[in-house]
């Protein structure tokens, strides 16, 4: 909430308009200020009837009226009592920002962007309008124009808590999280009761790769405020990716205690949780499904979570219906340009040909350190890198965006101003290696007995050609699975980011049709040894054979470490951190078939008609 300024009494009246009563009209008004200061709005609004009743124009005592109506809540007198003074002195910084501050609170943000411009052009060294319309402008989603107010805010006033805290959160809407911790760090500096600042860091901590320490401040934001149902959440969300389910529920079930609406924590909770018929939590999901007034990004996660309740009982008609619910809300909030999708495929597939492949044999970094685990997502990649992290010489990496930041970083100094992919025959050998040097510096630090980190974004099968050509020695896996089943899997989740193809049913089996034209691409241009294709029906079948073959793949003796890998402690951040705690179990196989009625788009996106999966498989 946006802080009070203190109120300056208005000028007084010189004595040739009426001493008398002027003097007593500023007496009576500063008597109010008194009382508004302690805190009794009721005499505070009394004492200001008296002053309107000498000086209808005191303009201090219309705005503190309005202020006064403010505290009460009603914004809207608010704005017309705060106009009112503002008209009578609008040279009057204070006057402007305090009607900024009415109207930001009544939610006209626009009109308090004009005054919170019109008090900075009075008074550039307000701190207070420079930190509020930064968070309008924040709100609005325009980071940089928000991180510059709140920057100007820090330099008027360096040793504030609240302002340290927001230039946190604007960098880390710009995805500059090193800096935000920098930041949330001093505010809680300045103010070690800071539970929003505890919580804040604790988020970018998690995104910095950090869970621990995230834990640890999100367990003091809540000693500080135990009624935080965010920390309850997000703590939940780290206990889950280590597996710790009993611990991750609680903190569920408490934020829920605390905010019985709260969707992300639904959609969390129901994750870990198998629903029976009858399930009393059912019908509070169905209850919040039902709510009309409930927004798109809020209602998105509830019908997700009743997808998923409705699938373990068994009800998959009324299931696929929220499912189709669900991912058309997300589908409208996203970005996903197809065409452009189409282009990128095209142009990897025209440039990586086998000359080019050829000719930059040999010339990338030799490390032997990396595996690359790749495919669509939900095709069983998490489980593969829990089985192969279960080996000790073998470091789970997670999905690690090393690969897009180091070519980021070398081809931004490639004078030749081409972009990936069409850059990449214009390359010399020597920044070739660069770009393979430059990854393996990313890569996390590890013990003398590791001998290989994984990688297991899935989206890099888009850059096997890269990976061949700037880091020949690494290994690449590609993870396959029945490609309806893979469709279906992808369209029942809620990915934290990116994965914007899977929202809709045409979109998503396009984009397995690109996505498998360009796996036949690489094969037909890379040696037969240089990708290992692992099909997660056939770990099912033979877990122990597959994952001989795999860590043969990788260049290790056998451990028998990898056939246990459902007890591994790792920390497994994915949309998969349920499934690979548990033993292998086939009951996802053929699971398109519970949909199969509803599943037409995917179908003709895929180009094939109503099949049998076994025949798609053999085909993919």
């Amino acid at each position: 909430m946006a802080s009070r300024m203190q109120v300056r009494p208005a000028s007084p009246m010189t004595e040739v308009d009426h001493p008398i009563a002027v003097k007593s009209a500023q007496d009576v008004f500063e008597e109010a200020m008194r009382s508004y200061q302690r805190g009794d709005m009721a005499e505070a609004a009394r004492l200001i009837g008296n002053v309107l009743t000498i000086d209808p124009a005191h303009s201090a005592s219309i705005l503190l009226l309005g202020l006064i109506a403010a505290r009460g809540g009603r914004y809207d007198l608010a704005v017309e009592l705060i106009g009112r003074a503002t008209g009578l002195r609008p040279d009057h910084p204070e006057y402007h920002y305090e009607i900024a501050v009415a109207f930001h609170r009544e939610g006209r943000p626009q009109w308090a962007i004009t005054h919170y411009g019109r008090a900075l052009a009075l008074d550039p060294l307000c701190a207070r309008a420079h930190n509020n319309l930064g968070r309008i402008l924040h709100d609005q989603g325009q980071f940089d124009a928000a991180a510059s107010h709140f920057g100007k805010a820090l330099s008027i006033q360096p040793d504030c808590a609240e302002f340290h805290y927001n230039v946190g959160i604007a960098l880390a809407a710009q995805n500059n999280i090193d800096e935000a911790v920098i930041h949330y760090h001093r505010a809680i500096a300045l103010k070690p009761d800071y539970a929003d600042a505890h919580h804040n860091l604790a988020s970018a901590l998690e995104t910095a790769g950090k869970p621990d320490e995230a834990l640890a401040h999100y367990q003091r934001a809540l000693a500080l405020h135990p009624g935080h149902a965010e920390a309850h959440n997000n703590s939940g969300n780290i206990l889950k990716e280590h597996g710790r389910f009993k611990e991750a529920l609680a903190h569920y079930d408490r934020s829920l205690a605390i905010q019985p609406g709260f969707a992300q924590a639904h959609y969390n909770r129901a994750e870990i949780r198998t629903f029976v018929p009858g399930d009393p939590d059912l019908a509070v999901l169905e209850a919040l499904a039902d709510d009309s007034k409930t927004p798109p990004v809020t209602a998105l996660h509830v019908h997700f979570a009743l997808a998923k309740a409705l699938e373990d009982t068994g009800n998959f008609a009324r299931s696929f219906e929220h499912l189709r619910i669900a991912n058309g809300l997300k589908r409208d909030l996203v970005r996903y340009d197809e065409a452009r999708i189409d282009d990128l495929f095209r142009d990897i597939a025209r440039i990586f040909d086998r000359e080019l492949l050829e000719g930059l044999h040999g010339a990338g970094d030799p490390s032997s350190v990396p595996v690359f685990i790749l495919g669509m997502p939900r095709s069983g990649s998490s489980l593969i890198e829990q089985i192969l992290a279960s080996h000790p010489q073998i470091q789970g990496g997670g999905e690690r965006t090393d690969l897009e930041a180091a070519a980021a970083t070398v081809l931004s100094s490639n004078d030749k101003g081409v972009k990936y992919p069409a850059c990449i025959p214009t390359l010399s050998n020597v920044t070739i290696r660069r770009l393979g040097a430059a990854y393996i510096s990313r890569l996390p630090a590890q013990s003398a007995d590791i001998l290989r980190i994984t990688d297991k974004l899935p989206g890099n099968f888009l850059h096997i050609g890269l990976i061949r050509a700037i880091l020949p020695n690494a290994r690449i896996i590609h993870t396959m699975r029945d490609p309806l089943d893979t469709c279906i899997s992808c369209y029942s989740k809620l990915f934290s980011s990116g994965v914007n193809f899977s929202y809709d049913l045409g979109e998503l089996g396009r984009y397995y049709r690109r996505y498998r034209e360009l796996m036949n691409h690489w094969r037909s241009v890379l040696a037969p040894d240089a990708i290992l294709d692992v099909s997660y029906e056939d770990v099912v079948d033979d877990l122990e054979g597959e994952a001989r073959r795999m860590i043969d793949y990788c260049g290790l003796p056998w451990d028998d470490r990898c056939l246990s890998f459902h007890t591994s402690k790792r920390r497994v951040a994915t949309a998969s951190s349920v499934q690979v705690r548990k033993p292998l179990f086939g009951s996802s196989r053929q699971r398109w078939r519970r949909y199969q009625d509803g599943l037409d788009p995917l179908f003709a996106g895929l180009g094939i008609s109503r099949p049998a999966s076994a025949a798609l498989a053999a085909a993919s």
